[in-house]
């Protein structure tokens, strides 16, 4: 690696921390910044902090929000008797950009993986069947991503819903299994819910 002053070294080093951040896309991006100017590297530095202060956790379906409440569980034009329940905050957006689901989302920060020392108690699963008890709730998607781990999740939300007198469904296999929801295309991502079947 060649010998960069200090400071450049620095932050191409933090770059490559960033997944999919090699050394090469590092150095371009930590380049990039030194031929910015002063108030676009403050911008960047800002908007840095500014995910790291002012965002946090919604209180309704653990979707990244900056109020108490996110976007979607303000918005009073959702469907709220039915939830969508997802791995991580970034799945909203693959099933968001199908425009054909208008219902609430439970986010589960994760899935079941005994290897990696996940159990249900590790997910946000409480607070889901919490969501329950409202009344409102007729149907949950399980749309946890088509992994191994994911496969488990849903299968053991799906032993736990069943029994509260709602319609349990999963998403459809048009998403290649052992890929993420965050990478699927929106046709392929709308056929999944679609063709979702009950559990």
């Amino acid at each position: 690696m060649p010998d960069f002053a200090e400071p450049l070294s620095r932050l191409i080093e933090e770059l490559r921390r960033l997944p999919g951040i090699g050394q090469k896309s590092a150095q371009r991006v930590a380049f990039s910044v030194l031929r910015s100017s002063r108030e676009d590297a403050e911008r960047l530095a800002t908007a840095l902090l500014d995910v790291k202060d002012k965002l946090g956790i919604c209180g309704i379906c653990n979707n990244i929000s900056d109020g108490p409440e996110c976007n979607i569980c303000r918005n009073p034009n959702r469907d709220r008797t039915t939830i969508c329940v997802i791995e991580e905050p970034n799945n909203i957006w693959p099933i968001e950009s199908t425009r054909s689901f208008d219902g609430l989302y439970h986010v589960l920060h994760g899935s079941i993986s005994p290897l990696r020392g996940v159990g249900p108690e590790q997910l946000r699963i409480k607070s889901l069947i919490e969501r329950m008890h409202s009344g409102e709730v007729r149907e949950v998607i399980l749309a946890t991503n088509p992994t191994v781990e994911g496969e488990a999740t849903a299968a053991y939300l799906s032993r736990l819903l069943k029994p509260l007198g709602m319609r349990v469904s999963r998403i459809a296999m048009g998403i290649p299994v052992g890929s993420d929801l965050e990478y699927a295309d929106e046709v392929t991502m709308s056929k999944s819910l679609e063709n979702r079947r009950d559990l």
